[in-house]
């Protein structure tokens, strides 16, 4: 029960002066015959007004504030304050707010500064809603009287007295509430003031509350007000018997220890040593530990906290498992690095074909180390690429060429900072973050530690872990790591940290800043071959326990299923494609019906069923306004055919193929500039004006955004309005400018190797594209023949066909006449 301190006091009389009826000196003094028909309205949230208490409330709503004060402006200052069912409900309705409530009167009304009003209101007699008149700009109901029964004098003395017994056995047990609560229950006088005064106070729910006022018997209300009383008395009771118990739980450990720490000093007194106890095993465990003075002082007062503790108590085995987790880490442990630049060279080239670039970034980094001495400085490398590259596999890799312990650890889905820096140890089942738990995996402080997809972090409320990892990553302060189980510095900077990524957008701007990006580009068709042959297929092979003579796949079978069945930047799908023909070629085998298997190309499909993909062809171009572009996919490259016509209209510009807002960029672009410059390429003006162009670019289905299509799409405009065949075999890509410039592009290698395995002979690329087709292996683009532009005017010689069709599709430029322009007669 709560008991406000500002409550009303009727008089200081002493508690035996009973009386029954109220006299007109009640807290219920109101002139009922002259009260109005009709009163404002009022809804409250999580609070129940009885008649004759006082209470505070604070309006905030702009209805109700409106309300308030207009009802403080009249003579009486009279309202009707009911109770919302639903307390979270901002704008209550005529069903929303209960039907019986008490007419108050505002006795005071302060205006605070944040716009709100508070008003102390008196509670004077209840009312029944019976129907509202007004709903804005507040409520206006019209009300009638609800008032109590009558009641049996000697009843009703009784009931006085049990209320009044029971509310201070409450106020005995409950201790939150003041001892002057007494003085207060004790000078109430009336049976009704009583009963709606502890009513008002009980800890139940607000419709329990409203049940209590809504009933008219007052001996029945002051029943139901005993069994509320009754109920907190017993959970009072049996909340202080809980405590009791724990306090002789408490008082026994105590007695327990002590008598324990009796033993102890009798024991040393003895000399009885006969088992070296916890306490002298750990101690002897961090006698041969190498650590800084900082972790020495702390496992010191861990271990004389431990001494002093009862080993029945919780707080015992968190200790222990903070000292076993500093004796178990590897302080100043590390392994020989063995820095051979040859030897590192040739397991590079033996765990990875190509990734040239890549591999001469690793031996560069390994070099710095060599000639430094000490790596506590060196750069955080971050491996970022498509997934079934290798990232993974390089970590390994460089381990073993540095003769290092190697640690992964996967971040993908990670959300829980402690992850990272470890539970603070009085949490149930706290443990260090995973960052120690690998350096105590690995048994070494200079492990390679690979932080697998550091892209996919996530963060919500326990945390963000992309920040935790920056003091990690971080060379100027990884050598005083705090780990939150530990809380003790632990030095990070003989780490050699490498991180792998498949997106750069979405790591923390923070932590990208303190990596160095090394991005691994997909493999072209000839590396993969070079993969599956070399290393995909002798270990997929001995993995189902297969001999080389038994089964042998030709280069021509390989080809086939990377180009038909696998669309990848790495070699996971074509993994698995190669297993299922080992597990075909196993089932033949066991069957007896072969003892020896060589796969070609005709027999993938055998094993592997219907091809998944079909390969881009280039093909003659025999109709004006087509040409070929490249493109980069996740995939790999791929080549794409830009499609155009016209149609007599207006001049309206049509895209069709689920193209991007880039790619609807450069198609606007293009069409302005061939307008800026029909008159170098002999167009009439006149034709834009009766034309519509339909621009679509196949496989509609998917996708495709970037601006690298920009001068393909220009020269499919040229094409269509010239009449003018695109070159066949050529394919182009390249951004342009409204000036006509053209712009590189990304994704260099993908889209060659795209156009070599589609037959395209020529490629016409931005001159500034020439140092990304200069790390290309020349082996690779035999055949190609590319060419270098810094304008459109020179792509449009260089794809262009000199003359026109035979059968152009629509009337050329010097065909054209003002009179074939308006009038459809001449034009048919």
């Amino acid at each position: 029960m709560h008991i406000p301190s500002d409550i009303w006091l009727d008089s200081q009389e002493d508690n035996n002066n009973f009386s029954f009826p109220p006299t007109a000196e009640s807290p219920e003094k109101l002139d009922k015959e002259n009260l109005p028909k009709s009163l404002p309205v009022l809804p409250l949230r999580n609070m129940v007004l009885f008649p004759g208490l006082f209470m505070p409330i604070t309006v905030s709503r702009e209805r109700s504030i409106q309300l308030v004060k207009k009802v403080y402006d009249t003579k009486d200052h009279l309202m009707c304050v009911v109770t919302q069912k639903d307390s979270d409900e901002e704008h209550p309705g005529f069903d929303d707010v209960y039907k019986v409530g008490t007419v108050a009167r505002i006795l005071k009304l302060i205006r605070m500064p944040e716009g709100s009003v508070t008003i102390i209101i008196q509670g004077t007699t209840r009312v029944k809603i019976e129907s509202f008149l007004e709903e804005t700009p507040y409520f206006i109901a019209e009300i009638s009287l609800f008032p109590d029964t009558e009641a049996v004098h000697d009843k009703s003395k009784a009931m006085f007295r049990t209320i009044k017994q029971l509310a201070n056995d409450v106020i005995d047990l409950s201790p939150n509430i003041p001892k002057e609560a007494h003085l207060a229950i004790n000078n109430i006088r009336y049976l009704n003031f009583l009963i709606h005064f502890v009513a008002s106070n009980l800890p139940v729910d607000v419709s329990i509350k409203q049940e209590l006022l809504e009933i008219e018997d007052i001996m029945r209300k002051g029943a139901a007000v005993i069994s509320h009383l009754q109920q907190e008395i017993q959970l009072l009771q049996l909340s202080e018997e809980i405590n009791s118990r724990v306090r002789n739980d408490l008082e026994k450990q105590q007695r327990d220890y002590y008598l324990r720490q009796q033993i102890r000093v009798i024991q040393d007194e003895l000399g009885d040593e006969s088992e070296i106890g916890d306490i002298e095993r750990l101690k002897k465990r961090a006698a041969s530990k190498k650590w800084s003075l900082e972790a020495q002082a702390a496992f010191e007062r861990h271990i004389g906290k431990l001494a002093r503790m009862n080993p029945g108590m919780p707080e015992y085995t968190v200790s222990t498992n903070i000292i076993e987790w500093m004796l178990d880490l590897p302080w100043q442990q590390y392994t020989k690095d063995r820095i051979d630049l040859e030897k590192a060279q040739k397991i590079l080239d033996k765990d990875h074909f190509g990734l040239e670039q890549v591999k001469k970034r690793i031996l560069e980094h390994l070099a710095v180390m060599k000639l430094k001495g000490d790596d506590s400085r060196a750069s955080i490398l971050c491996l970022y690429g498509p997934p079934g590259v290798g990232k993974t596999s390089l970590g390994k890799s460089i381990a073993k060429s540095l003769n290092r312990k190697f640690v992964r650890m996967s971040l993908g889905g990670v959300r829980d900072e402690a992850e990272i820096r470890g539970h603070r140890s009085t949490y149930i089942g706290a443990m260090p973050g995973r960052i120690l738990q690998g350096l105590k995996k690995a048994k070494s402080g200079n492990p390679v530690f690979l932080l697998d997809e550091i892209d996919k972090v996530g963060n919500d409320f326990r945390g963000d872990p992309a920040s935790a990892l920056l003091e990690v990553l971080d060379p100027e302060q990884n050598n005083s790591f705090n780990d939150h189980f530990l809380e003790v510095d632990y030095d990070l900077s003989k780490v050699m940290f490498i991180c792998t990524a498949n997106s750069l957008e979405t790591i923390h701007p923070a932590l990208r800043d303190r990596m160095e990006i090394i991005e691994i580009n997909g493999y072209s068709l000839e590396e993969k071959v070079e993969i599956a042959k070399k290393h995909l297929i002798p270990s997929i092979r001995a993995e189902h326990g297969l001999k080389e003579k038994q089964a042998r796949i030709d280069i021509k079978a390989i080809r086939w299923l990377i180009e038909h069945y696998t669309r990848e930047s790495g070699v996971r799908m074509l993994k698995q494609q190669i297993s299922g023909i080992f597990r075909g070629i196993a089932t033949r085998i066991v069957k007896d019906e072969t003892a020896e298997i060589r796969v070609t190309e005709s027999m993938v499909e055998t094993f592997l069923g219907i091809p998944k993909f079909d390969k881009e062809h280039s093909e003659e171009l025999i109709l004006p306004g087509v040409s070929v572009g490249l493109a980069w996919t996740p995939t790999g490259g791929d080549i794409l055919f830009i499609e155009s016509t016209l149609i007599k209209g207006n001049g309206k510009l049509n895209i069709t193929g689920q193209l991007g807002d880039v790619m609807k960029e450069s198609a606007t672009i293009a069409l302005t500039f061939l307008k800026a410059n029909a008159d170098l390429l002999k167009i009439s003006n006149k034709v834009f004006d009766h034309w519509d162009l339909h621009l679509h670019v196949p496989a509609g289905a998917i996708p495709k955004d970037g601006p690298s299509a920009g001068i393909a799409m220009l020269s499919a405009f040229a094409s269509l309005f010239t009449q003018r065949l695109v070159r066949s075999n050529l394919a182009m890509s390249g951004e342009i400018t409204l000036r006509g410039k053209v712009l590189p592009v990304g994704g260099i290698k993908e889209k060659l190797l795209a156009a070599v395995r589609a037959n395209i002979r020529e490629v016409i690329l931005c001159h500034e594209n020439r140092k990304d087709v200069s790390e290309i292996n020349p082996e690779y683009l035999q055949g190609l023949n590319v060419h270098y532009v810094n304008t459109m005017l020179e792509v449009f010689d260089l794809a262009l066909e000199k003359s026109e069709v035979k059968q152009p599709r629509i009337l050329l430029p010097n065909e054209i006449s003002p009179e074939m322009l308006t009038n459809p007669a001449a034009r048919a």
